[in-house]
């Protein structure tokens, strides 16, 4: 029995690997580690790529996060409304401004922020949304952007699972005033380690995250604002150059592994017996397919069954951020968002790979068939 992996990283950079040791070497030659002639283009290439007029590279995705809600000036007890139904950085960034975490319940069908949710959640202290464009498909951002706009709030996009994700023939990160992207080694365009981006097409906020990144310091030394250490290495944006132009092709394979995905499982009669829901595009735009999340019974049983057969799979997310210990005094119980709760009980994340062959795919449907069988 061949394993498929969850996600096989050694299978790109064999493809890539003399490119990717070339720009390795130049930065080692060069000997210029931080920010520089790398990042200043890797920014100019991102930024174009986003339909954006500027990117900010930053050290991590979680870091573009707390920048981003820094540049906008965050200040303790304002609000950010957006989902309990994400990876910890969100909500994480909010908390550590002192700023206030407002959840509104996802779309049950794309995992995504519900938008007839959000009128209702606004409230003298918001400062801003922040819709996150889950596993490689963006919100639902018109009426995100309507509300804002009513009450005069900021968006930040959490884009760091949708880079080249569209939504209505526009990228994400171009969209609100701000969009965070991670190139964290996982994501369709990922790194040798951590970093991030930042991209708007605001001038203005795009010299405060420049200038917060470096602690706040123009010229060296001297420091208008405190701001932190969030510079993005010129290796990982070298790695990142190398990448970029090959994303486009990647992302076309993931969009044919999930086309194939969907035909194999309608073979197998699982959809139409309700044992398995596939994801649903919204049908707005490109799904770049950061994940292949599927909805099923009894998940935890079946995580083991595929796990005897040699099959990858994670969960994101199995708790929500309301239900996260360290949250526990916010006094949010269980059932108070039920299509978050429901979503961490019962997705799971199949392989979906750039790499990944029609009898890989097929020995992961044929895995689960056999379970409910």
């Amino acid at each position: 029995m061949n394993s498929v992996p969850l996600l096989d990283l050694k299978a790109q950079y064999a493809t890539i690997r003399e490119e990717v040791r070339a720009a390795v070497d130049r930065v080692l030659e060069s000997q210029y580690f931080i920010l520089g002639p790398e990042v200043e283009a890797l920014e100019a290439e991102v930024a174009a790529y986003c339909h954006c007029r500027y990117g900010i590279g930053v050290s991590s995705g979680s870091d573009a996060l707390l920048v981003a809600l820094m540049a906008i000036d965050l200040q303790p007890g304002e609000e950010v409304i957006t989902t309990p139904y994400t990876f910890f950085a969100t909500a994480g960034a909010i908390v550590r401004l002192g700023g206030k975490p407002v959840f509104v319940d996802i779309d049950p069908h794309t995992y995504n922020l519900n938008p007839a949710a959000l009128a209702a959640a606004v409230t003298p202290r918001t400062r801003a949304i922040l819709p996150i464009h889950l596993y490689g498909q963006m919100a639902d951002m018109d009426p995100v952007m309507a509300v804002a706009e009513r009450h005069g709030l900021y968006v930040i996009e959490d884009a760091a699972q949708a880079i080249g994700a569209e939504y209505k023939g526009r990228r994400a990160g171009s969209i609100g005033h701000l969009g965070c992207f991670s190139f964290f080694p996982s994501k369709n365009l990922g790194g040798i380690g951590d970093g991030g981006m930042v991209t708007t097409n605001d001038p203005t906020l795009a010299d405060k995250v420049r200038l917060l990144r470096g602690h706040g310091a123009r010229p060296k030394y001297h420091h208008s604002v405190v701001g932190g250490n969030f510079r993005l290495d010129a290796i990982q944006a070298a790695v990142l150059r190398v990448k970029l132009p090959y994303l486009d092709g990647w992302t076309e394979a993931r969009q044919r592994n999930a086309d194939t995905y969907r035909r194999l499982f309608a073979e197998s009669g699982l959809v139409a017996g309700e044992r398995i829901v596939l994801p649903v595009d919204a049908g707005q735009g490109r799904h770049i397919y950061n994940q292949f999340v599927i909805r099923v019974e009894a998940r935890d049983a079946l995580i083991r069954h595929l796990k005897e057969q040699q099959i990858g799979t994670e969960v994101y997310y199995p708790l929500p951020m309301h239900q996260q210990v360290c949250f526990a005094d916010w006094g949010l119980s269980a059932g108070t968002f039920p299509h978050s709760e429901a979503a961490a009980q019962e997705t799971l994340a199949l392989p979906i790979y750039p790499e990944l062959n029609d009898a890989m795919l097929v020995q992961v449907v044929e895995g689960i068939a056999r379970f409910y069988a």
